[in-house]
């Protein structure tokens, strides 16, 4: 990884923290107090809600409160809205991650190992992360709310991926990550089975917990250094899908101005109500509950409930935000852009071989196919299309492709490519804000090259965290590049709502007639309407879908 030079401030900052200590060697105890504050060394944050006493990185250049509570426990109040924490006067410990929200194992995958960081679960689990350069300083910086993967089941804003320390530094940025309800315990819609005020909004809680994170941010964004006027909200797969809701969701409005969307364009639609009432009704018949009976639901302890919900036939893993009518009053992006968010600046985009990630490691021997096993292989994925049309049109499109690419890049196209190229021609369609479109091409040398560009491989290099990742990523100059030219990217979007910087080509808006779309790799460029399988599989394949 290239060695960055010492900024000056930062030897600045280093250097009279090494003094304050040197200097505790021979001052009197009350002298060393004075020197060594805790106002120097761990930094207090004046909240809405009270103060919390955070920790500095290790160079002391950026100021880190972890665990901040926005919003009361939900022990108790199970499928209800969140309410205001009680307000505290004492500084409380910031200095660690608050708890997982309730979620299923997600299993070991050995190239996620650097970005593991597990906390305890529990219902009391509605706190965020930040990462800033300066407190109350006047310096309106950027904001960055980072939304975390994971579907709507699992996921939460502490993992090391996630990590702001760099992306903070390096762009004079404030960083947000944060845990919001999943699963049953956040998208199960009651409002077809019960009349009772308290959970009409159950199907879309996690969603609202998010907007009452970006309340908390508007409101104590002078504190954080940020500035309330200029907030983005970013997020991959699952963080991109409720990115896309968000810019649905009326009681979002406001809350932010820019959106970047990275490999989870799932959620042009969520849910209907019929579809999530049909979930909850199985969630009921499998916990012995009449259907309705959301006291008996609610009183399951936690791990009775989340085993309720694993033994369903949701198995705790299909939850979507619902299209109740009440909090997401239409689908996002189907069959056009909302227009509560006609006036945001979009930046979307995915991996360009996301799928070797996940039907690859599930399924080892995809890696091999034959081509006489392509067509049963793909069938699943191309539902009621015709199979034998799709592969004699990608060999067409990709000639010197095997059966396993093959497989890979229509996968990809259905899961993941096709929804953000959708996403982006409805949202350029509006002739308001600016869409900008990407593709990830680089190809990480792990697994012996075979993942190629898989999904999440990204979030490395967004935020500039290279070191953190190398299970994924693995080592060399490149890396330090990709992470150099992506981060900077995403750092200018979040300013100025233009990813365009000294080190790319110049990246013009998205639109249906040129489809500009910049291919990020060592060397960028940006190339016209480059998926070569596009017009194949938007013709044949019905509107893309998310895992």
């Amino acid at each position: 990884m290239t060695k960055m030079n010492m900024h000056p401030r930062r030897f600045l900052t280093k250097a009279t923290l090494l003094l304050a200590g040197a200097m505790s060697v021979c001052l009197s105890p009350s002298a060393t107090a004075e020197v060594q504050s805790a106002d120097q060394i761990k930094p207090l944050l004046e909240t809405s809600h009270g103060p919390v006493r955070g920790t500095r990185s290790e160079d002391g250049e950026v100021m880190i409160f972890r665990g901040v509570r926005y919003a009361a426990s939900t022990e108790g109040k199970r499928f209800e809205v969140a309410q205001p924490p009680a307000p505290w006067r004492q500084p409380v410990d910031a200095s660690t991650f608050g708890n997982d929200c309730p979620q299923r194992p997600s299993g070991d995958v050995p190239v996620f190992a650097s970005w593991v960081n597990n906390q305890p679960r529990s219902e009391d689990c509605l706190f965020l992360n930040i990462w800033t350069r300066g407190q109350s300083d006047g310096k309106k910086r950027p904001i960055m709310v980072w939304l975390h993967g994971g579907g709507y089941v699992t996921g939460s804003g502490s993992s090391h991926g996630y990590d702001g320390t760099r992306l903070a530094e390096r762009g004079d940025v404030v960083v947000v990550t944060l845990n919001h309800r999943l699963n049953g315990f956040g998208y199960l819609h009651l409002g077809g089975l019960s009349d009772d005020p308290r959970y009409a909004d159950a199907g879309n809680l996690g969603s609202l917990d998010i907007i009452t994170a970006l309340k908390w941010v508007r409101a104590n964004a002078e504190a954080i250094g940020g500035d309330p006027e200029n907030v983005t909200i970013f997020g991959e797969s699952g963080g991109a899908a409720k990115v896309s809701t968000l810019m649905a969701m009326e009681k979002a409005d406001g809350l932010f101005s820019k959106a970047i969307a990275e490999s989870g364009s799932m959620s042009l639609a969520g849910f209907s109500p019929r579809i999530g009432t049909g979930i909850a009704r199985d969630i009921f018949k499998t916990a012995g509950l009449e259907p309705g009976d959301v006291a008996g639901l609610a009183a399951l302890p936690m791990d009775e409930y989340l085993k309720v919900l694993m033994d369903s036939r949701s198995r705790a893993a299909f939850f979507r935000p619902v299209a109740d009518g009440r909090s997401l009053k239409r689908q996002p992006f189907s069959p056009d852009a909302t227009p509560v968010s006609a006036d945001i600046p979009l930046l979307v985009g995915t991996n360009r071989t996301e799928m070797r990630l996940q039907a690859g490691l599930a399924d080892p021997e995809a890696f091999a196919l034959s081509w006489e096993q392509l067509p049963g292989k793909l069938k699943p994925v191309v539902g009621d299309a015709d199979v034998e049309a799709v592969i004699s049109g990608m060999r067409e499109a990709y000639p010197e492709a095997d059966a396993s690419g093959i497989y890979f890049q229509v996968a990809t196209f259905r899961n993941y490519r096709g929804t953000a190229l959708r996403q982006a021609e409805r949202k350029s369609a509006q002739n308001m804000a600016p869409v900008y479109m990407y593709r990830l091409d680089w190809e990480t040398p792990v697994e012996g090259g075979r993942l190629k560009s898989p999904h999440a491989l990204d979030i490395a290099f967004v935020f500039d965290n290279v070191a953190r990742s190398t299970s994924y990523t693995g080592t060399g100059p490149e890396q330090q590049r990709m992470a150099d030219l992506m981060s900077e990217a995403w750092i200018a979007f979040a300013r100025t709502g233009n990813p365009n910087t000294a080190d790319l080509p110049d990246w013009p808006r998205y639109n249906v007639t040129d489809r500009a779309t910049m291919l990020f790799d060592v060397e960028p460029q940006v190339v016209k309407d480059p998926d070569l399988e596009r017009e194949l599989l938007q013709r044949l394949l019905p509107e893309g879908r998310g895992l």
